[in-house]
């Protein structure tokens, strides 16, 4: 099975699909990758679910990513006696550690660590930004506060905190036991939320010592403010607009999704697009115009992939959700005008060998026609930076190692296949034309070029270009 697109859909699964049979529906609709949400799956369900992507792997006969999504530090307030208080502009509002239910003059925030990092002037937001506070004085156990926006506030609504940096790890408790349990499975990736600081993925990075990879949800003003440092050590990024467009105005979400995604592609991780993209189609059957402007938005930027959350997880459409934004993606990389933003934005390539070999390779194979580039491929590097030049052919990964082409899946414009590792040149060409002719990318006359590392097996060693023909049995034409 090949998608006629090269940006790839992750779709979120939950109460709506997570059946063996809509997982399979998904996957054929478009899905690439799907992601169990540790915010609501427990360890059991999340090892059901892998174990249903992996027999519907097994029976389409082609890699699929999973990704694992940690709750991270959600913050919220105690409960009130009357269930909820009204608000007035200006007024006070204690926030302490009492667990006592609250009332119009005070409520619990159970969270030390929360205290002891406010300072005067500092927002304080709460459910989703709908109540602001900003704080007056504090002290270890309360912060003394006024609300400045807000007409109501009801039991333990989401605290969001976008001028404070907390201390604390962005890995809690909760997450380390997600996080161990989610390693024990063949999961492809693993997702944390709420990153402040480069520290952050260095701690996840160190407990799952190479065996997933690590994306970095970009949600918090001071994740933006670090985003260089903190793209150096993730594997991927997520633009996670929904508790991003919280914490800083909404009309600079849009800027920062394209700051995030230009600066992703220049550094060759991929970016993931995420949040309400098709909202409406929690419950309706078709998604509105402002929707579809959004997705192709995303798409003609050179997003890596485009993310489903509720629509998938939990609406009354899903498998329409995803062939709708699949048809979406589609029509954008047909549009005249998608090549030449594409190019717009390519990055230069670095001073290394397989920048240099990956950069070659495209200009070769767009400037002679070429039915498609096949990049041979152990650790997923090379055909990562093949990804990054955003070639107008296609690109075919070839891999042994099958959690490899698992993990590729996330990566635009990538079409991966588990194959045996080659012993020489002649071996390398023959199955990247078989590969090719087999998998429908290239017809017997066309000609691609391979790129691949010598001595052959060996990690990072891209240092080789081939171009051949397919002959008429599939097979190198030389």
């Amino acid at each position: 099975m090949r998608r006629n697109r090269k940006v790839k859909i992750l779709a979120t699964l939950g109460p709506a699909s997570n059946t063996a049979e809509t997982i399979s529906a998904l996957f054929v609709a478009g899905a690439d990758i799907f992601r169990i949400n540790m915010s609501h799956a427990t360890h059991e369900e999340m090892r059901r679910l892998v174990r249903l992507i992996r027999n519907v792997e097994a029976e389409h006969g082609r890699p699929i990513g999973i990704l694992v999504d940690l709750q991270g530090p959600k913050l919220r307030i105690g409960e009130f006696a009357e269930g909820r208080i009204p608000l007035e502009i200006g007024q006070k509002l204690i926030l302490d550690s009492d667990p006592t239910p609250g009332d119009k003059n005070r409520v619990q925030l159970p969270h030390r660590d929360v205290m002891e990092s406010l300072r005067p002037g500092a927002r304080v937001l709460l459910d989703d930004g709908r109540v602001q506070l900003r704080v007056i004085k504090n002290a270890p156990d309360q912060a003394e506060t006024e609300v400045i926006a807000g007409s109501q506030l009801s039991n333990r609504k989401g605290v969001s905190l976008p001028d404070t940096t907390l201390k604390t790890s962005a890995l809690t408790p909760k997450d380390r036991r997600d996080l161990e349990a989610a390693l024990e499975e063949p999961i492809d990736w693993v997702a944390m939320s709420f990153i402040q600081r480069p520290d952050d993925i260095a701690e996840v990075r160190k407990l799952a010592r190479g065996r997933v990879g690590v994306l970095a949800k970009i949600e918090k003003p001071q994740a933006v403010e670090q985003l260089d440092e903190i793209i150096e050590l993730a594997d991927a990024i997520m633009v996670a607009r929904g508790d991003l467009g919280v914490e800083i105005p909404l009309e600079q979400v849009p800027g920062i999704q394209k700051r995030i995604t230009r600066a992703g592609r220049a550094a060759g991780k991929p970016v993931v697009v995420a949040t309400q993209m098709l909202e409406s189609m929690i419950g309706a059957a078709t998604p509105t115009r402002a929707e579809v402007s959004d997705v192709a938005g995303a798409v003609f930027e050179g997003a890596d992939a485009v993310m489903l959350s509720a629509e998938s997880a939990s609406g009354e459409h899903p498998v329409d959700a995803v062939r709708v934004m699949n048809s979406i993606a589609e029509a954008v990389e047909r549009d005249q005008y998608y090549p030449m933003i594409i190019n717009a934005q390519r990055a230069e390539p670095l001073a290394t060998g397989a920048d240099a070999i990956t950069a070659a390779a495209r200009q070769i194979a767009e400037t002679l026609s070429l039915a498609a580039i096949v990049c041979f491929t152990s650790s997923g590097s090379t055909s990562m930076r093949a990804s990054r030049e955003r070639p107008t052919v296609p690109i075919l990964a070839l891999s042994p190692v099958r959690e490899t082409a698992r993990r590729l899946s996330l990566v635009w414009g990538l079409h991966c296949v588990v194959s045996d590792d080659v012993m020489d040149i002649d071996e390398m060409v023959d199955r990247a034309c078989s590969v090719a002719y087999n998998e429908g990318f290239a017809a017997p006359g066309e000609r691609i070029i391979t790129t691949a590392g010598v001595p052959f097996g060996t990690p990072g060693s891209t240092n080789l270009l081939r171009l051949a023909f397919v002959s008429p049995d599939g097979h190198s034409g030389m």
